[in-house]
């Protein structure tokens, strides 16, 4: 009697096995980043299972780097979240960094390069135009130079800037796999005299939104120059000392030479951007690493929209500020955190009122205080802190918050 052999698998039986396998391999790696995430927010700082946790974290982040795993790495941040509160912000600073600043050995040496981003507000008559942006190649080379020569960076360091002047929407299609290959393209660049091409640094370069300005309209955008820095790990010029005093110091003297970059480099930027000086003006933000700069102007430019939108509600409704008195409160829309404003005239009337996105990773008592700090400005009798708003928008539960 014969016996039965089980049939060969079919090639679609082959590919729906291999597509159940690597579903199965990225959720073993999500759930695997998320609960190290959650062991490492927690865990005592004096444990010594600490820095084998920090290693396999790390080791887990740059391949997933490396393989352009990126799916896994924003569902780990979501899982992260949904398991401990501390867990989010602690695993996204660990991605961000890991993709932002990757160390090398050169010549027996650890050499790190990072990408940092310098926000700024541009003030224009009539519009940025894309035809303009960095097409003076003498004015680049000079702006890429003030930057070690007002010791924004290590005279000892290697520094060059990208010549684009980046939309926010263009920075933001940059995921964390993909700013880490532009690192990457960096490196290569700077100590590879061969290199020419750049791919991943060229990928990032997506297109303006359409020019809606007219030619005598005041426009005020948000746009991000973008560069990297090589160095040695052990430049002193980097080291940030550990007594408080000192570090505060160290930080201060560096926000005073970028003021006085900013101070001294506009006619450079102006080069670079526009062809007509018309009311040409530029506010630089700060210099930052990539993720950091990026969320100091997304948080800026949601601010200055917010306070827009309620000028132009109050001059809508041909009430002053001095009139009105503000409630803030979070808000839910669709599992993504808002703060809603209302500006509410004398008589308990709406008058104003907007949402504004805030960073989940960032404190909400942070973004309170900046949002209540700029609401005053309007002039406003008081601020109030409601717990919720009803169906209708009104604000429900409200103590005050600050008086004006």
């Amino acid at each position: 009697m014969s016996k039965s052999k089980r049939p060969a698998p079919s090639k679609a039986a082959k590919v729906h096995q291999a597509a159940l396998n690597d579903d199965e391999v990225e959720e073993a790696l999500i759930q695997q980043l998320a609960d190290l995430a959650v062991e490492l927010a927690t865990e005592d700082e004096h444990s010594p299972e600490l820095p084998v946790k920090q290693r396999d974290l790390r080791r887990l982040i740059t391949k997933n780097l490396r393989d352009q795993q990126d799916d896994v790495l924003y569902e780990a941040l979501e899982r992260a979240r949904d398991l401990e509160a501390e867990a989010f912000p602690y695993l996204r600073e660990a991605i961000e960094e890991a993709a932002e600043t990757v160390i090398f050995v050169r010549n027996e040496q650890r050499i790190e390069v990072n990408a940092f981003v310098i926000p700024m507000f541009v003030r224009t008559a009539g519009g940025l135009h894309p035809d303009h942006n960095f097409r003076d190649a003498e004015a680049f080379e000079a702006l890429t130079a003030s930057i070690q020569q007002a010791q924004l960076e290590s005279a000892d360091a290697k520094v060059v800037l990208v010549s684009y002047a980046y939309h926010l929407d263009e920075i933001d299609a940059i995921t964390y796999s993909h700013l880490e290959a532009m690192v990457r393209d960096a490196y290569s660049a700077m100590t590879d005299k061969k290199i020419k091409a750049t791919p991943a640094i060229e990928r990032s370069f997506g297109s303006w939104p359409p020019n809606r300005f007219g030619a005598d309209d005041t426009a005020v955008e948000l746009r991000f120059l973008l560069g990297f820095a090589l160095k040695n790990v052990n430049d002193p010029f980097y080291q940030v000392p550990t007594d408080e005093v000192a570090m505060d110091a160290y930080f201060a003297q560096r926000a005073e030479r970028f003021q006085a970059w900013s101070e001294t480099v506009v006619p450079v930027v102006q080069r670079c951007l526009v062809a007509d000086a018309r009311g040409f003006e530029v506010h630089f933000l700060y210099q930052d690493l990539f993720h950091g700069g990026k969320q100091r102007g997304v948080s800026e430019y949601f601010m200055l929209q917010m306070m827009s939108e309620l000028d132009h509600g109050l001059q809508q409704s041909g009430i002053a500020g001095t009139d009105t008195h503000a409630v803030m409160g979070p808000v839910d829309n669709d599992g993504d955190l808002l703060l809603r404003v209302n500006l509410y005239s004398d008589a308990g009337q709406i008058v104003a009122t907007v949402d504004k996105a805030i960073d989940a990773a960032r404190a909400l008592e942070e973004e309170l205080a900046d949002t209540c700090d700029a609401v005053l400005t309007l002039g406003v009798k008081g601020v109030g802190l409601a717990e919720g708003f009803d169906a209708a928008g009104n604000a429900v539960g409200v103590s005050p918050f600050a008086d004006a």
